[in-house]
């Protein structure tokens, strides 16, 4: 379905949206990579300054005044409800996991969640196994979705945002992803949950967060995986950005790790600059967020984005190269839970 265009005050947002999204893509310097097994990573700073105030989940989390919980008691797979008591706004980030309650979940995309309300959010399931209260309600962890599954993830959420104007994914995609990449990287859980990965590889994914160092100012980073397989994370400030950088190391180690010995030659300044570029001069479009200000997608040659702006300013932009092509026009429809664990019974049977 094919939204109608805008009236004139809506094109004047989308246009202002558009170029705060491109401004943030065409201020950034890159600075030069460190490298560590298979994972190379390119700083990026900015001169634009931002004015918008925030708190991250974590921090909001920690003062009792927001809490994330199921939506209702019987809970909702793809929603979640956030409450804030608090008199600012916080910033939930694409990937982010959230675990407890009835099952493990990751945030769809950006959202900045406002002051003294609660919103309900789009969320993704990253535990197949599990429908039932391990606590009242979440928290989260050192952990965002591996860079792939996020990259396929994005790819869904805009294609639903496109088409229907919801921020729905593939679920049955990311359960198959989770699932696929845990029996590569040799992990087993009783519940098929995400998080066993990362706590098996613990140990590893420490040793890249110590060896790829942060800079002063730094706003962002282009991660560089297998033969040229890039992603990036951009900030509007150095706390967020840094608050995330262990956590965005953790996302894109777990997937170099698969194919150490798939190094191709090496990435170089000008291959990022040229991810870069390729984004900027991208298609852009715009809709509004599911709490404050605005969802941008950009799809460019070879790579895909999305961005939160708001008040001028891109909160958060996450790019990747070589998304995943959807195979259908919507988001299939997901199994139910008794058919996710017959499902699982019949893979333990396999093994």
């Amino acid at each position: 379905m094919r939204h109608p265009p805008p009236a004139d005050s809506d094109a004047r947002t989308v246009e202002t949206a558009i170029d705060s999204a491109r401004a943030a893509l065409s201020s950034l310097s890159i600075g030069t990579p460190t490298h560590f097994a298979g994972l190379t990573v390119f700083p990026l700073t900015s001169d634009l300054p931002s004015s918008v105030r925030y708190l991250l989940l974590e921090e909001g989390l920690r003062t009792g005044l927001v809490s994330v919980r199921e939506v209702d008691k019987g809970g909702s797979v793809p929603h979640l409800a956030v409450e804030n008591r608090l008199g600012a706004d916080v910033l939930i980030v694409d990937g982010e996991e959230l675990v407890g309650a009835k099952q493990n979940r990751i945030a769809n995309l950006t959202l900045l969640v406002p002051a003294e309300r609660t919103t309900t959010i789009p969320v993704s399931c990253v535990e197949a196994g599990r429908w039932g209260y391990s606590r009242p309600d979440f928290d989260v962890t050192e952990r965002v979705q591996y860079s792939r599954g996020r990259a396929a993830r994005l790819h869904s959420v805009q294609a639903s945002m496109r088409t229907t104007g919801t921020r729905r994914c593939d679920q049955g995609a990311v359960w198959d992803s989770v699932s696929e990449k845990a029996a590569r990287m040799e992990v087993h859980s009783p519940t098929e949950a995400m998080s066993a990965i990362y706590e098996h590889h613990g140990a590893t994914l420490d040793d890249y967060v110590e060896k790829l160092s942060l800079n002063d100012g730094q706003i962002g980073a282009i991660f560089v995986t297998g033969a040229r397989q890039f992603g990036m994370d951009l900030f509007d400030r150095h706390e967020t950005f840094a608050a995330f950088f262990p956590k965005l190391v953790r996302s894109y180690a777990i997937d170099a790790m698969e194919r150490p010995a798939d190094r191709g030659p090496a990435a170089g300044p000008k291959h990022a600059r040229a991810f870069v570029d390729r984004l900027r001069e991208g298609t852009f479009d715009v809709h509004p967020a599911v709490a404050l200000g605005h969802d941008v997608g950009v799809v460019a040659r070879g790579a895909i984005a999305g961005a939160l702006v708001h008040q001028d300013t891109a909160l958060h932009l996450t790019a990747f190269s070589e998304p995943t092509r959807a195979t259908e026009d919507h988001p299939r429809a997901y199994p139910s839970y008794r058919q996710r664990r017959e499902s699982l019974r019949r893979r333990r049977h396999r093994e």
